[in-house]
C-alpha cells in the first residue's frame, strides 16, 4: 500500500477560489498571522499594509510586491474578501474598518481599544451592511473565550467574570512577589526584556485590561458596557511590603479585571489590584500567562488560561476567526449568525462608591499606646468591622506599620475612613488600600 503524507490544510476543489485576505499591520501579531496562514490552502494574503515600507522584514515567503504603505488600498481592493486589522488604536483603524465594511468585506480585528470605545457603532454598521466582525484575539490573546461564550456556553446565564488580562502587569506583580523587589526595579527589568513598553502606561495603569473587560462583559451579559463607567486603577502604588504582608495573610496580589451582574440586572465592572486567596486558581496564574474565570448557570464555574499575548498565541485566535469566515463565504447570505452582536440596550452600571468589598490597609502610625484602639474606633465610627489588625514592627523613627483586613463594607464608608485616618494626629499615612477578593 502506498504511504500517504497527512496534509491537514484545507483541500481546494478546482471550482473553488482562494479566499483573499488583506492584512493591515505586520508587527509581531501580523507576522504570526502571515506565517500561520501559509499552512492553509484555501486562503491567500494578497495585500499587506505597513507603516514603514522600507523596514527590513525577515519573514520567509513574503513577496515584497504585496506590501504597501497605503492602508486604504487594502480596504478598497475589490478582490479582497476579509480585512484583518492589527494596528490598534482608534484612528485610522475605525475609518479603515468602516470603509472595508462599506466595500463588502468581513472583518477580523485584535483592536481592544477600538471595540471598547466604538464597538457599538461598528457592530451596528456591520449588521446594516450584512457583514461580520470577529475579535477573538482582542480579549485574551491565544485563550479562546469569545467563541466559547457565543457557542458552547450560549445556554448559560453568566453573572460573574474575574480575569487576569494583561501579561505585562502580571509579570511585574509575579516578579515582585517572587523576588521581593520594588515595582520600579521590576518595571525596568520588564522593559529591558521587552515585556513592557518604553511607555508602559496603557498596561500598568489598567487601560488595556479595562478595554478587554468592557468588551468581554458586554458579550457575556448581553448588555452593552460603557467604558467611561468602568472603574480603573493600576499597579503603580503596589509596594514590596504589600506583597510580603499579603503572602503572610494567605493572599497574592493580582491586577484583576472583574464584572458582576446583580440579580436586578445592574453591572459592576472594574479593573484594580486585588488580594486573591492563595487557594484560588487566579493566585497561581503567573508571569505573562492570562486567565478568565466565569460563573454562570448551569455550568457553574470554569477557568480558561493560557498565553495572553505574543506572536503565535495571538495569531492563533486571529487565524481561527479568518477560517471561520472563510468556511462560510459563498455558502450563505447571512454568515455566522451566532457570532454577531445581538444586543443593543446598555447596562445600568453600579458606581464603585456603591459597591461592597473587603479591604487590606497598610497604615503607618506613631508607636503610641492606644493607636490600634484608635484605628478600631475610627473604623467603627464609619460602619466598618475589622477581620484582623496586626502591627508589623517598629521603625527606627518610632513609627509602626499596621496591617488591617476589614469585613465586608461599603466603598463610600472606606473612603470616609481613610480621610478620617489622614486627619488623625496618631496616624501618619495610609500607605496602601487594596480590595480583597470575596
Amino acid at each position: 500500500m502506498e504511504n500517504k503524507v497527512n496534509d491537514f490544510s484545507m483541500p481546494i476543489r478546482k471550482e473553488d477560489k482562494k479566499i483573499k485576505i488583506g492584512l493591515i499591520g505586520l508587527g509581531t501579531v501580523g507576522s504570526g498571522v502571515f506565517k500561520t496562514l501559509k499552512s492553509f490552502g484555501n486562503v491567500e494574503v494578497v495585500k499587506i499594509a505597513v507603516r514603514n515600507i522600507n523596514k527590513p522584514r525577515n519573514i520567509e515567503g513574503l513577496d515584497s510586491s504585496i506590501v504597501t504603505d497605503d492602508a486604504f488600498s487594502v480596504v478598497n481592493d475589490p478582490n479582497i474578501d476579509i480585512v484583518v486589522e492589527l494596528i490598534g488604536g482608534l484612528e485610522p483603524a475605525f475609518q479603515l474598518i468602516e470603509t472595508a465594511i462599506k466595500n463588502g468585506k468581513h472583518i477580523v480585528t485584535a483592536n481592544k481599544e477600538l471595540l471598547a470605545k466604538r464597538g457599538e457603532e461598528l457592530f451596528k454598521f456591520a449588521e446594516e451592511n450584512n457583514r461580520v466582525i470577529l475579535y477573538e484575539a482582542a480579549i485574551a490573546g491565544g485563550i479562546p473565550i469569545i467563541m466559547p461564550i457565543k457557542t458552547i456556553l450560549a445556554g448559560n446565564a453568566i453573572t460573574r467574570i474575574e480575569a487576569i488580562l494583561n501579561g505585562t502587569t502580571n509579570y511585574i506583580l509575579t516578579k515582585m512577589d517572587v523576588q521581593g523587589a520594588s515595582y520600579e526595579d521590576v518595571l525596568k527589568e520588564a522593559q529591558e526584556l521587552g515585556y513592557a513598553e518604553a511607555d508602559p502606561t496603557g498596561d500598568v495603569e489598567g487601560f488595556d485590561a479595562a478595554y478587554k473587560i468592557t468588551t468581554l462583559a458586554t458579550l457575556a451579559f448581553k448588555k452593552r458596557i460603557k467604558i467611561d463607567k468602568v472603574y480603573r486603577e493600576g499597579i503603580t502604588k503596589i509596594r514590596a511590603k504589600d506583597m510580603e504582608a499579603a503572602h503572610d495573610l494567605g493572599y497574592k496580589i493580582k491586577l484583576i479585571a472583574s464584572a458582576y451582574l446583580s440579580k436586578d440586572g445592574k453591572a459592576d465592572v472594574r479593573v484594580h489590584p486585588m488580594l486573591v486567596s492563595q487557594k484560588s486558581t487566579l493566585a497561581h496564574i503567573n508571569y505573562v500567562t492570562n486567565a478568565v474565570s466565569l460563573e454562570g448557570h448551569p455550568v457553574g464555574g470554569i477557568t480558561l488560561s493560557g498565553p495572553g499575548a505574543g506572536e503565535f498565541p495571538t495569531a492563533s485566535s486571529v487565524v481561527g476567526d479568518i477560517l471561520a469566515i472563510a468556511a462560510e463565504l459563498n455558502t450563505t447570505n447571512y454568515l455566522l449568525p451566532m457570532m454577531r452582536c445581538n444586543h443593543s440596550s446598555a447596562a445600568e452600571m453600579i458606581d464603585i462608591a456603591d459597591t461592597e468589598n473587603k479591604y487590606y490597609l497598610s497604615i503607618n502610625a506613631k508607636n503610641n499606646k492606644g493607636v490600634i484602639g484608635k484605628i478600631g474606633t475610627i473604623c467603627a465610627e464609619n460602619e466598618i468591622s475589622l477581620a484582623s489588625i496586626v502591627q508589623r514592627g517598629v521603625s527606627e523613627d518610632n513609627t509602626a506599620d499596621i496591617t488591617v483586613i476589614t469585613e465586608l463594607c461599603r466603598e463610600k464608608d472606606m473612603q470616609k475612613t481613610i480621610k478620617a485616618f489622614e486627619a488623625d494626629d496618631m496616624i501618619n499615612k495610609v500607605n496602601s488600600m487594596i480590595r480583597v477578593q470575596i
